[in-house]
């Protein structure tokens, strides 16, 4: 009992690190991307290549991994499984796409607009995970869908007012959609990840999740690269930093410290799945809104409409729903697992007591 109760402690802590890195990537992602596109930058394609260029970070853990196993005896350099690796580049490169998608938004919108849209991809991911995982859908998760999807289209209600100066109506409704359709996209990903886990047929540890990790990322990368030489988008690098409005040095700052803060993101999301759910991925993302949101007017001096306040209030209201409602299933649970045992233990007991008065009444001469 003690050592389940360790692991179940372990397993939490594991859990609330792995939301740390997410939050660290959730929160500082867009905001570093918007960075970028306001002070000069406006090459999407490599805006969306380095959401996930940054993959070769992972090779450090899974080094210091590997020569752990070592010193254990397993000299296995890769762990993966080819069933795991056709997965893995299969999913990476549908976020080699949805990272375009995002990024055209983030270049188009600002933080927080763009922010609030991608709350619905908590509801994108909770039916998926319905769908895919067989994730548990109550009536609170329902609510939870229709009020962040009501607070997408109460953005598309008002788009005059925060398009960023020189925007024409096309490229800002373009964005806004793009936005959503990424936010949906990532709403399967997140599901199939989850899946890919369970069907993995193999042992799921930490470090095939970071093998994992390396592989979607790669591909991605490997989508976005294809756009990138299309675009001529790396002839276009080294003009873009001298024209950057920051300074030549501080634009590879920009460019770098934005490829390690998304590897963030994706290694937290990951990470949750692994020792929870996707569904807990999307919600982690969701209830980081608010945070982002104060961020992108601290420092961006965005303004925060009407609209913004009521689609925020909408958003963080579903997410109270839903939480509500997990933590009701879990008592419910509970209060039923310790009901269950209590009727075998007074069957048990009563079986004890009956066999022992058949024993007594047997012995009497």
């Amino acid at each position: 009992m003690e050592e389940a109760q360790t692991t179940a402690t372990m397993k939490r802590v594991y859990l609330i690190i792995n939301c740390l890195i997410l939050a660290v990537g959730n929160c500082g992602g867009p905001l570093i991307m918007r960075l970028y596109f306001v002070r000069g930058g406006n090459r999407i394609w490599f805006s969306s290549w380095l959401e996930t260029g940054g993959w070769p970070i992972i090779l450090l853990p899974l080094l210091v991994s590997y020569t752990r196993r070592r010193k254990t005896g397993s000299a296995k350099l890769v762990l993966m499984g080819p069933r795991v690796f056709v997965a893995a580049a299969a999913i990476g490169t549908a976020t080699g796409l949805d990272d375009y998608m995002y990024a055209y938004g983030v270049a188009r919108l600002p933080v927080s607009t763009s922010s609030l849209i991608i709350a619905t991809q908590l509801a994108f991911t909770a039916a998926f995970a319905f769908v895919l995982v067989k994730q548990r859908f109550t009536a609170y998760s329902v609510n939870a869908v229709v009020l962040l999807t009501l607070g997408a289209v109460v953005l598309g209600l008002h788009t005059e007012g925060d398009r960023p100066e020189g925007e024409s109506n096309r490229e800002y409704l373009l964005g806004f959609f793009l936005t959503l359709i990424a936010a949906a996209l990532y709403g399967l990903i997140l599901p199939l990840v989850e899946l890919m886990y369970k069907r993995a047929k193999q042992a799921l540890t930490y470090t095939l999740v970071m093998e994992i990790q390396l592989v979607l990322c790669f591909f991605a990368t490997l989508f976005c690269t294809v756009g990138m030489i299309v675009n001529n988008d790396f002839q276009a690098i080294s003009r873009e930093a001298k024209e950057f409005e920051l300074g030549e040095t501080r634009y590879y700052v920009v460019v770098v410290c934005s490829a390690i803060i998304w590897q963030c993101f994706f290694l937290g999301a990951i990470g949750v799945i692994y020792y929870s759910s996707s569904l807990l991925s999307g919600i982690v993302v969701t209830v980081l809104l608010p945070i982002t949101e104060i961020l992108a007017v601290i420092f961006y001096h965005e303004r925060f409409q009407a609209e913004k306040g009521v689609s925020l209030f909408l958003s963080i209201w579903g997410f109270i729903s839903y939480f509500y409602g997990d933590i009701k299933h879990n008592k419910d649970t509970i209060t039923n697992t310790n009901k269950n045992n209590d009727d075998v233990s007074s069957v048990n007991n009563n079986g004890l007591t009956a066999e022992t008065q058949l024993a007594d009444q047997t012995s009497i001469p």
